[in-house]
């Protein structure tokens, strides 16, 4: 081989190495942090379906990268920084208690844009954004308050945080408009993911005599403890958890990330991301109402849809007044709205609901 013509080819290997560097450079690269496996059934799963959406919108123009099952606390900070270093542009942190990592690692990596889900912390490059779930548990109250015969609705909590507590209260309110005479019975699961804490959860509010069962844990333990009793109902929770319908599980709550993520997503590829707060329920396509089953009494069906309809128009907001704290001390007057502040922040039960909130 000559001169020349080792020359000519390492020049030219040196060009399409260029080419090719320049090209990796163009290509966005977004993160994912997920408390559960993608494999979850509920709240994982569907932040994932949201990240294949991603990649179908923008095919090879962008990559996507996930971890599962993060721990929430220090090793999500592990976490974080590896992504960031390994040259990721954008990182969405799906659970509430990566909040605090997701700040520390942000301030680390000023270039690097972050999204948190479900908190309320912000940066010039964090952004938060959540889901008005408590729309959907409105919907659910309704159905589960017009079904039970026993009168004891029975509630899987996770974490009590001010999402959680949302949900409970809203759900109770719906519930209670309906049928004067429920109950709600609540069991705190201290964890978003395991199966076999929601299934023993479950069995003992069946055992307490639950007829029905809402959770807000991800995965679907609770609808096959539920199905094994044979007599109860449940709702899916993040994702329609349909292989378990038409019973027991009668109705979802639908957690639609794939429209967000394309939008912040495409926001940072065209340079136009900033520091935003976001939170869209039932009227934006954020939180679904999975199809009511058969199951469900026809006039029930209409009753929830037409719910369903007034909330996402912004003619009915589920925490309308008069409604009381469990204490018997006013909340809202006749008419009155809560205001988003008093929502993001709720820490007490409203009147009627039973035991004490875990501190």
């Amino acid at each position: 081989m000559t001169f020349t013509r080792r020359f000519l080819m390492a020049a030219s290997a040196a060009a399409l190495g260029l080419a090719t560097g320049a090209a990796a450079q163009d290509k966005t690269k977004v993160g994912f942090i997920y408390v559960g496996p993608v494999g979850d059934g509920g709240w994982t799963y569907e932040h994932n379906q949201g990240r294949l959406a991603v990649e179908e919108e923008f095919g090879d123009a962008v990559e996507t990268v996930f971890v599962e099952s993060v721990p929430e606390g220090p090793d999500a900070e592990r976490v974080l920084t590896q992504m960031a270093l390994n040259g990721a542009d954008l990182i969405f942190t799906t659970s509430f208690g990566y909040m605090d990592p997701t700040i520390n690692v942000a301030a680390k990596f000023p270039n690097v844009k972050f999204e948190h889900a479900t908190g309320y912390k912000r940066s010039d490059n964090v952004s938060t954004y959540g889901a008005r779930f408590y729309e959907g548990r409105a919907v659910q109250g309704h159905i589960a308050g017009s079904m039970t015969e026993s009168n004891v609705i029975g509630y899987i909590g996770s974490y009590p945080i001010p999402e959680v507590i949302r949900g409970i209260n809203s759900a109770y309110i719906h519930a209670k408009k309906v049928n004067p005479d429920v109950e709600f019975k609540i069991i705190w699961a201290y964890t978003w993911f395991d199966p076999a804490k929601e299934a023993d959860a479950a069995k003992a509010l069946i055992e307490q005599g639950a007829d029905v069962i809402l959770q807000h844990t991800d995965s679907t333990a609770p609808q096959a403890a539920a199905q094994e009793a044979g007599n109860v109902i449940t709702f899916g929770q993040a994702s329609d958890m349909a292989e378990y319908a038409p019973k027991p599980r009668v109705s979802s709550i639908i957690d639609n990330w794939a429209p967000y993520y394309i939008d912040r997503v495409r926001a940072v590829v065209d340079g136009t991301w900033e520091s935003t707060d976001t939170w869209d329920g039932i009227g934006a396509g954020m939180v679904g109402i999975g199809e009511i089953s058969d199951v469900v009494p026809a006039e029930v069906k209409a009753e929830a849809l037409a719910l369903k309809d007034e909330i996402a128009s912004g003619a009915y907001h589920p925490f309308t007044g008069p409604l009381k704290k469990q204490d018997g001390s006013d909340w809202l007057a006749e008419g009155e709205s809560a205001d988003d502040g008093t929502l993001l922040g709720m820490n007490f039960y409203v009147e009627g609901i039973s035991g004490d909130i875990p501190q």
